[in-house]
C-alpha cells in the first residue's frame, strides 16, 4: 500500500510549479488585466474565454462552469489523476524527490497507476529509439531515408524500431521493475496463447505519440516487411492513457506555434507531420487512426482561442469522403468551421510525397494556397457536373444547395448562395438564394415539428434527470443587490489583498454579511487565521478551511475574480469596509426601532432605557461612519 506523501514535500511541490506554466501546456492564455490570464475553459465547451488564471495567487477559476482550484486541482481534473499521482507528477517536473511517511524515497511500487504507465512508455520510447541504430533496423532506416528523413529527423520526432522477436521490450521493462499486469494495461504487451505477455509491436517502425504536455502515452507502428500479416499501421489500443479520439500526433511540438500564429494544419499521417515540420510548417498535426472529430476540435479551440484570425487547414484528400469528414467535424461548431480551409496538392500527393518531389517550398505553398472549407465543398460538387447544360446546372444546384443551407450564419450562408450561383453560371442569383433559404427553412422546421416536439418532451419526461449544474448548488446570490455587491468586493479584497483590509476585517461578524454563501467564506477566512499578518499560504489555508466543495469553489472564484476598481488601494478598501459596516448598522437600527415600537409605553423603564441607549449609540456610530469614513471603524 502506498505511503502518505510528506506534508512538507506536498507544500514544496505546490510552491515550486507555477500554475500558469502548467495550464499553458493545455490551452492558450492571454492577458486578462489585473495580473490575471484568460483562456477557453478545458472543462466545458465555450465560445468566449471565461477561464481565468491568477499566477500571483496560484489559482484558476472558470466563471462559466465554476471549476476552480490550485495547480494540483487543475492537473487532477484535466488528467483524471489521484492526489498522490498529481503530486508525484508535479514533483517530477520540479525536480523534487518525495518522501513518504512510511519511509523511503519514491519507491516505484508506490507510484499511482497513471504515473507508472507513463514511466513505462518513457522507457519504451527510449528502448525503441536505441533499437533504430541496430543492424536489424536497417530496413526501418531505409524506409525513413526513402521518404527524405535523416537520422536527425528521426531523433527530433523520437522515431524508433521494435525488434522482431516476441518479447524484447517485455523483458526490458520487466528489468525496469514493471509487472506483467502493468505492461498489458499500458498496451505495450499483450497476452499470448501460452499465457505469457509478448510485445504488441514487433519488427515495425515506431512513432511515439505524446499528449499535449509532451508525455509519451502510446505508439504508432508502421509495417516494414511483406511477411508481416498485420495492418499497415498498428496503434496502441485504448488504455487509461491513450484514447485515440482525444489525441493529435505532433501536438506537443506544434502547440506553441499554433497559439502564436493562430493556425493549425491537419494532415493524415506521421510522415506527413514530419515532412511539414521539416519544411517549416511547424503547426502540423495528425489524428491517430481515426477521423478528425469533435474532441479534436476541442483541443484546437483551446489553443486557437477562436479569434478572428484563427484558421485550421486540412490537407486531406480532395475526394467526397474527405469533404464529408471535414464538414462533419464542424457540424456543431460552425464558428470554428468558418475559419477552416482545405488544401489539395497537385496530383493528389500527400505532404511527404510533395516534399520529396518538389521540395520544402512546395509544402509551404500548398498550405498557403488553401481554400475555405465551404467553398471547397460546393466547388467540388459543381465540378462533378456538366454545369454548362441546364440539366447539369439543376443537378449541381440540388446537390450543393443543401451544403450551403446547412451554414448556420445567415450572412455567410447568403454570400455562399451568391457564390454558388456564380460557380453554376446562373444569372438569376436571387433564384439560388431563395432555393438555399427554402432548404434552410425546411431543415429548421423538420427539427421542430409539433409531433417531434411531443415525442421529445415525452422522452425527456421518462428519462432520468441529469444532475444539476455546478453553478446551481447552494443558496443563490443576488448580484444586483448593492449590499451583496459590496460584500462580494470586500471578500475579494480580503482574499486577494488581505493587507489592505487588515486588521479591521477580522473584527467583522457573520451578521455583517447578508448572503449565506458570503457568511461561509467569512467563516473560512476566520478559521484560516484571518487577514492580519496573512502567511504566504494564506489562500491555501482558506480553501482548506472551507466546509465543502461549494464554499471552496466560491473562495476560488472570489480569489480570481477581478476587483471592480482600477486603483486597488487603502482608500478603496476602506470604502468597502465602511459600506459593509454602515449597512449592517442601518439594518440593526431598523431592528432596534422595531423593538421600541413593540415595547410601547408599558415597557419596564430599565429595559426601555437600554434599548433607547443602543439606538442612540448605533445612530451616532452610523453618523461617524458617514462623516469620517474608515477612520471611524
Amino acid at each position: 500500500m502506498a505511503g502518505r506523501i510528506n506534508d512538507d514535500d506536498v507544500k514544496a511541490v505546490r510552491d515550486a510549479v507555477p500554475i500558469d506554466s502548467v495550464v499553458s501546456e493545455y490551452l492558450q492564455l492571454r492577458n486578462a488585466g489585473g495580473g490575471n490570464l484568460k483562456g477557453l475553459c478545458p472543462f466545458h465547451d465555450e465560445k468566449s474565454p471565461s477561464f481565468q488564471v491568477s499566477p500571483a495567487k496560484g489559482l484558476f477559476y472558470c466563471f462559466g462552469c465554476q471549476e476552480g482550484g490550485d495547480t494540483v486541482d487543475f492537473v487532477m481534473k484535466i488528467d483524471h489523476l489521484s492526489f498522490a499521482e498529481t503530486i508525484e507528477r508535479l514533483a517530477g517536473l520540479a525536480g523534487i524527490t518525495l518522501r513518504y511517511e512510511e519511509g523511503g524515497y519514491t519507491p516505484g511500487r508506490q507510484q499511482g497507476e497513471r504515473i507508472r504507465l507513463v514511466e513505462a512508455h518513457k522507457h519504451a520510447a527510449k528502448f525503441y529509439a536505441d533499437q533504430l541504430d541496430s543492424p536489424e533496423a536497417e530496413i526501418g532506416r531505409a524506409f525513413l531515408a526513402g521518404r527524405g528523413f535523416d537520422q536527425a529527423a528521426a531523433q527530433h520526432f523520437g522515431v524508433g524500431y521494435s525488434p522482431a522477436g516476441w518479447d524484447h521490450l517485455t523483458r526490458f521493462l520487466r528489468g525496469k521493475g514493471f509487472s506483467d499486469k502493468e505492461l498489458i494495461l499500458s498496451g505495450l504487451a499483450q497476452d499470448s496463447r501460452n499465457g505469457r505477455p509478448i510485445d504488441r509491436f514487433r519488427g515495425r517502425l515506431m512513432w511515439p505519440i505524446r499528449d499535449i504536455t509532451g508525455e509519451v502515452i502510446g505508439f504508432g507502428a508502421r509495417k516494414l516487411r511483406d511477411d508481416d500479416n498485420g495492418p499497415k499501421y498498428l496503434n496502441t489500443p485504448e488504455t487509461p492513457l491513450y484514447r485515440k479520439s482525444h489525441v493529435l500526433y505532433g501536438i506537443d511540438l506544434a502547440k506553441k506555434d499554433i497559439a502564436k500564429t493562430s493556425r493549425a494544419v491537419v494532415v493524415e499521417g506521421y510522415t506527413d507531420v514530419m515532412a511539414c515540420h521539416l519544411a517549416g510548417v511547424t503547426t502540423a498535426i495528425a489524428t491517430c487512426g481515426t477521423a478528425f472529430a469533435a474532441d479534436h476540435v476541442k483541443i484546437l479551440r483551446r489553443l486557437l482561442m477562436d479569434n478572428s484570425r484563427s484558421k485550421v487547414i486540412f490537407t486531406f484528400d480532395g475526394d467526397a469522403a474527405g469533404q464529408r469528414a471535414a464538414l462533419r467535424a464542424f457540424e456543431d461548431d460552425q464558428k470554428f468551421a468558418a475559419g477552416t480551409n482545405i488544401a489539395v496538392s497537385p496530383g493528389g500527393m500527400d505532404p511527404c510525397e510533395l516534399r520529396l518531389d518538389r521540395g520544402d517550398e512546395a509544402v509551404r505553398q500548398l498550405v498557403d494556397d488553401s481554400t475555405p472549407l465551404f467553398e471547397f465543398a460546393i466547388r467540388s460538387v459543381v465540378e462533378r457536373h456538366e454545369a454548362d447544360t441546364p440539366e447539369g446546372q439543376a443537378a449541381a444546384l440540388e446537390e450543393a444547395a443543401p451544403i450551403v443551407a446547412g451554414i448556420k450564419d445567415s450572412s455567410i450562408r447568403h454570400q455562399y448562395a451568391v457564390r454558388l450561383a456564380g460557380l453554376l453560371g446562373i444569372l438569376d442569383t436571387q433564384f439560388v438564394v431563395m432555393r438555399v433559404g427554402q432548404l434552410a427553412r425546411w431543415a429548421r422546421e423538420r427539427g421542430n415539428r409539433p409531433d417531434q416536439g411531443r415525442t421529445h418532451r415525452a422522452a425527456a419526461a421518462a428519462a432520468p434527470r441529469p444532475p444539476a449544474p455546478r453553478g446551481a448548488r447552494g443558496p443563490a446570490l443576488n448580484l444586483r443587490s448593492p449590499a451583496q455587491l459590496t460584500e462580494r468586493e470586500l471578500l475579494k479584497l480580503a482574499l486577494q489583498r488581505p493587507e489592505l483590509v487588515a486588521p479591521a476585517f477580522d473584527a467583522y461578524g457573520e451578521d455583517e454579511f447578508t448572503a449565506a454563501p458570503y457568511v461561509a467564506v467569512r467563516c473560512a477566512i476566520e478559521q484560516a487565521g484571518g487577514v492580519t499578518d496573512a502567511p504566504a499560504d494564506y489562500l491555501t489555508r482558506v480553501r482548506d478551511a472551507a466546509p465543502d466543495d461549494t464554499v471552496r469553489s466560491l473562495v476560488t472564484e472570489l480569489a480570481v475574480e477581478a476587483i471592480r476598481h482600477k486603483s486597488v488601494d487603502e482608500i478603496y478598501a476602506g470604502m468597502q469596509l465602511v459600506q459593509v459596516r454602515l449597512r449592517a448598522v442601518e439594518r440593526r437600527v431598523k431592528e432596534v426601532q422595531g423593538s421600541l415600537v413593540r415595547l410601547g409605553a408599558q415597557a419596564a423603564p430599565d429595559h426601555l432605557a437600554a434599548v433607547q441607549n443602543e439606538l442612540w449609540v448605533l445612530e451616532q456610530y452610523g453618523r461617524a461612519l458617514k462623516d469620517r469614513g474608515a477612520a471611524a471603524l
